[in-house]
């Protein structure tokens, strides 16, 4: 069954945790605090949205939450790890079972259909071809494309690539989903469908889930929304019942 002994534990114990953690770089002469003293607790299977203007640190956040950044300062578990300071292999191994990652453009592989490029993770992960394609087909019908799992890429509409790389994502079971601008790159109505698909997965509690969007009408479908100005988290709140 897919996400089997996935679903949400009765004590609701933090996933993630960011303890004071700050982002500094340098842009020519200019010293820039991407993040400056930062600190969130998100619990398992948590359905949150990160939201606020370019330029606020949000996508900054989630480099760092998936290792793909280091932090100048401070402290950041997923889990176990201890991401700010595991090393290179850690990392690669955590982002290959732990992570799932959605970013605005659907980075998926042409020359594969549907069903591929969805069991293609599991594949590199050395689970048996039968397997990975059983694993597909279930998140296939999850995300809504099982009469597409057969067709390329070239022939999906924008919401539907989106899905497949929702699906792609979600295929290893992961503990953590991130998805970044998710329907920054679509049209009204394929934006819409693929909202409809995260708010199912959050509501589902099937892993926990990370929105980071400008958008107010895409944040507000999540549970809990995190804004952020200037490197900071300036309003974290519950939505009402």
């Amino acid at each position: 069954m897919l996400f089997a002994g996935c679903a949400a534990v009765a004590d609701k114990a933090d996933l993630i945790s960011l303890r004071n953690v700050t982002r500094h770089y340098k842009s020519g002469d200019r010293a820039v605090h991407a993040l400056d003293g930062v600190s969130l607790e998100i619990a398992q299977n948590e359905f949150v949205a990160v939201s606020g203007p370019s330029g606020c640190g949000k996508t900054t956040l989630i480099h760092l939450l998936a290792g793909l950044e280091r932090p100048t300062s401070g402290e950041i578990f997923v889990g176990d790890l201890a991401v700010h300071k595991a090393d290179d292999t850690a990392l690669t191994d955590f982002r290959r079972r732990q992570l799932g990652l959605v970013f605005q453009f659907f980075n998926l592989l042409p020359t594969m259909n549907v069903l591929e490029n969805v069991s293609f993770p599991l594949l590199l992960q050395g689970v048996a071809p039968r397997e990975s394609e059983q694993r597909a087909q279930e998140v296939i019908e999850l995300v809504g494309l099982s009469e597409r799992a057969r067709h390329f890429i070239h022939q999906l509409s924008g919401g539907e690539q989106q899905r497949t790389a929702i699906a792609r994502a979600l295929v290893h079971r992961p503990s953590l989903l991130i998805a970044d601008e998710p329907t920054g790159n679509l049209d009204s109505h394929s934006a819409a469908s693929v909202m409809q698909l995260l708010e199912k997965i959050g509501a589902g509690q099937l892993t926990t889930l990370i929105v980071v969007t400008h958008s107010d009408e895409v944040a507000q479908a999540a549970s809990r929304r995190v804004e952020m100005r200037d490197g900071k988290i300036v309003r974290d709140s519950f939505a009402s019942s």
